[in-house]
């Protein structure tokens, strides 16, 4: 199992994920079609010609899932019960068609869950760089984490 224990998870560990992602047109159209995101800032470039962006950009739902979801192998897979929520999730800069997304996760908070003592809450904090390391995306996400010895 690849994924972290909620005792390894300690307060301060960041985890510099290694899987990048080079973000295509297919992508992002693809995404918005399936979502019914009929957004034209997504869909039509002439659309986006006219906005303060000067053209299309990424749907930030995709930006979000990509910059969570690198991080799968690394922290939860077959380590988590759960999602929890996502709190202050923010979009500081757009992604558009060719940026090459890079993602870290930083463990900023964890507890004992009241309710299941086989796991532990824990508060992740994922940040989203293109390649000129702008900020694309931050989050964080309280996830229920197995305990070691617990299944």
């Amino acid at each position: 199992m690849a994924g972290k224990h909620y005792e390894e998870l300690e307060i301060g560990t960041v985890f510099e994920h290694e899987v990048t992602r080079t973000i295509t047109e297919a992508d992002n159209v693809w995404f918005s079609a399936i979502t019914h995101n009929t957004q034209p800032l997504h869909l039509d470039e002439e659309f986006g010609k006219q906005t303060l962006f000067g053209g299309r950009i990424v749907n930030s739902l995709f930006t979000l899932a990509l910059v969570t979801g690198v991080g799968v192998s690394d922290v939860t897979l077959g380590t988590t019960l759960g999602n929890m929520g996502f709190t202050d999730v923010r979009f500081p800069n757009p992604v558009r068609h060719g940026d090459t997304i890079r993602a870290t996760t930083e463990v900023i908070d964890r507890r004992e869950s009241r309710s299941r003592p086989e796991a532990g809450l824990v508060t992740l904090r994922h940040h989203g760089f293109n390649q000129r390391d702008e900020i694309v995306c931050v989050c964080d996400r309280v996830a229920l984490m197995l305990k070691k010895g617990e299944s």
